[in-house]
């Protein structure tokens, strides 16, 4: 979850600064009709930590829609619709949003392309940390090949990406949903090799927020984008 909490601050830091700068601007996150950005990262702590209905002061919240339908008026609305049509909304809505300036229109396409980014980011994480453990010289000899498993999984995934991107430039549906569903089964790569040999794979956080941030794209690029 430290990743969570590392995005959900810099989402309360892009919100807070386009209020600052805004005459037009919604309501800030102290308003009291609104839940604070901590207190909506409270509420995906517990939705994520416990079974439906969930309660959050006093609020009951039985699907990740209600938590969707009491997001502060920082979240654009048409945000929040897109990424309710996917399978990981919450996730979809914090990896997309510090890659959504306020002059770009949100539309699937600009989303999608913002997760793409969001995407990338999150695989360079995971490579610079999979990397240093690799060449940790405390780390087990018969670790290493796995940790070097780990690093084509996510260079694989950063070549799709880019793949991805080039696909959209050339308004290529096909080839679209070929690179973003091949990342689909890249990121089951490096947990997949850690299973085999019997032992927990230390990327498991990372590659787990990673796994949703690319199931979303997919859903989005998929279902949701037409040139």
């Amino acid at each position: 979850m430290g990743i969570n909490h590392f995005i959900l601050a810099l989402i309360s830091f892009t919100c807070l600064l386009s209020f600052s700068t805004s005459t037009n601007a919604p309501p800030s996150l102290s308003d009291a009709s609104s839940p604070t950005s901590s207190e909506i990262y409270d509420m995906i702590e517990v939705m994520s930590e416990s079974p439906s209905p969930f309660a959050f002061d006093g609020i009951t919240l039985e699907s990740i829609d209600n938590l969707l339908s009491i997001l502060p008026s920082g979240v654009n609305p048409a945000l929040q619709q897109i990424c309710g049509n996917t399978d990981h909304p919450v996730e979809c809505i914090i990896a997309t949003m510090p890659f959504l300036d306020e002059k770009t229109p949100i539309e699937p396409l600009s989303v999608l392309k913002a997760g793409i980014e969001a995407m990338d980011n999150q695989t360079k994480d995971a490579l610079a940390e999979v990397t240093k453990l690799s060449m940790d010289p405390t780390t087990p000899k018969n670790v290493v090949p796995i940790l070097q498993t780990c690093i084509d999984v996510y260079n694989n995934i950063l070549n799709s990406d880019q793949k991805s991107l080039e696909a959209i430039s050339n308004r290529n549906l096909v080839h679209l949903s070929t690179e973003l569903g091949t990342n689909v089964e890249n990121i089951l790569g490096c947990d997949n090799a850690f299973k085999q040999a019997k032992l927990e794979s230390p990327m498991k956080e990372m590659d787990a927020m990673l796994g949703k941030i690319i199931s979303n794209t997919l859903t989005i690029g998929v279902d949701m984008v037409h040139f």
